[in-house]
């Protein structure tokens, strides 16, 4: 690949008009930024490429391809190489995104320590790192790290309410004491009072207990985290104690696809299919009283072949039906964790590239630059709830569990 040294406008005008080529503007572009680079590079050079000169510091030595993204479309970008030192663009280019350099950092700093294999050696290369000095990698995690600080310590009051909310863990592999244990970062997402989806904490814990959920959910109310209605995740007592202890008068939704494993557990495997069926239809009624309705015959239909099942799932009823009490449009964002499993496959994508880290900073800081890169690409997408049923989602009121039950005690004396 070579590129130009400079530009002859009516000569290069003329060859282009005469290929009639549909994508003129976009080569044209690309021809001039690729020749700003080339000068840009003869002027750190000393020397016009090709020439020879005393006052030469340095040579080229070929190209590196990027891509760049405008109105006009991709351009196929030739951004020069020196023998000596680098070139790079700052001034049209931004060299990687904040996961980006977060993964860069995290493989160096676990390259510097020595838990390197042969398989970081090749991630390295692969990131493009040739020499590697602790002061090059202290300098590429102060400026990110200060930047997930800001991220995780935000104030939340600025965007109001946050109505729903989900919470979740992933176990990670770090290094302490000389081996490798399992550490859990907890993550929880929110939706704010504009619609949108946000990330609202993150937290690294030696295990996943009630202290620590209890800490986090306790920082996120510091925060000015407020007026949430609804909590979704899975059955962990201690997280299920955290929401309690911290968040008075929200609900709490008990994941569907955790509880139907959790519930799959006390059937036997020949009635899988059977009563996944049947609890797979409660979720499909119409309404809030046909939910209820059949859920009953559900219980029912088990009680007489199947009654450690059925009396299974009595004792869940409350909280796998908690979303039946706000609008039938949102149940598929509000009754589930699915919703945070595209989130956890990205953040899944990244880690495994570590496999195991060196400390737990490092997983903050690239778990955090990979929350925070989607926290803004949910703030500049589309609404995730309308500000409609956000309002009248809003409006919803628990009952005590003394009301939950009376009525279920009224409901078997009238059955």
């Amino acid at each position: 690949m070579t590129v130009p040294p400079s530009i002859d406008p009516s000569r290069l005008l003329e060859e282009q008009l005469a290929q009639a080529s549909p994508d003129l503007l976009r080569e044209l572009l690309t021809t001039f930024v690729n020749t700003l680079m080339s000068a840009e590079a003869d002027a750190v050079c000393g020397a016009a490429y090709g020439q020879v000169s005393p006052e030469r510091t340095n040579r080229r030595n070929g190209y590196r391809a990027r891509e760049f993204d405008t109105r006009t479309g991709t351009l196929d970008l030739a951004v020069p190489k020196l023998r000596t030192g680098t070139y790079f663009p700052e001034w049209l280019l931004e060299r990687r995104k904040r996961a980006e350099r977060a993964l860069t950092s995290v493989v160096a700093t676990c390259y510097l320590l020595g838990v390197s294999t042969r398989r970081m050696d090749k991630l390295v290369q692969s990131l493009g790192i040739t020499t590697l000095s602790k002061s090059q990698v202290s300098e590429m995690a102060k400026d990110l790290d200060g930047h997930v600080e800001q991220f995780r310590t935000r104030r939340l009051e600025d965007a109001g309410s946050f109505t729903f909310l989900a919470a979740d863990a992933l176990v990670l592999k770090v290094r302490e004491g000389g081996r490798v244990v399992g550490v859990h970062a907890l993550v929880a997402t929110g939706v704010n009072a504009d619609g949108h989806r946000e990330i609202l904490g993150l937290h690294v814990t030696t295990a996943e207990d009630g202290a620590g959920w209890l800490g986090f959910f306790r920082d996120l109310v510091a925060r000015g985290l407020g007026g949430v209605k609804l909590v979704t995740s899975d059955a962990h007592a201690g997280l299920v104690a955290a929401i309690t202890a911290t968040l008075p008068g929200a609900g709490w939704q008990r994941c569907r696809t955790h509880y139907a494993a959790n519930l799959m557990s006390t059937t036997p495997k020949s009635s899988w299919g059977w009563v996944k069926a049947l609890l797979h239809s409660i979720y499909d009624q119409p309404d809030t009283d046909a939910v209820h309705a059949q859920f009953d015959r559900v219980v029912d239909a088990l009680s007489g072949k199947l009654p450690a099942v059925a009396e299974h799932l009595q004792a869940a009823r409350a909280d796998i039906l908690a979303f039946t009490a706000f609008p039938k449009e949102i149940w598929r964002q509000i009754w589930s964790n699915n919703p945070n499993e595209r989130l956890n496959r990205e953040i899944r994508r990244r880690t495994d590239v570590v496999g195991i880290f060196p400390d737990r900073n490092a997983i903050i800081r690239l778990v955090g630059a990979v929350l925070a890169e989607q926290h803004d690409e949910w703030a500049e997408g589309r609404r995730y709830l309308g500000l409609d049923v956000l309002a009248r989602s809003q409006a919803v009121t628990h009952p005590s569990e003394q009301e939950v039950t009376d009525q279920l005690t009224l409901q078997a004396i009238t059955a």
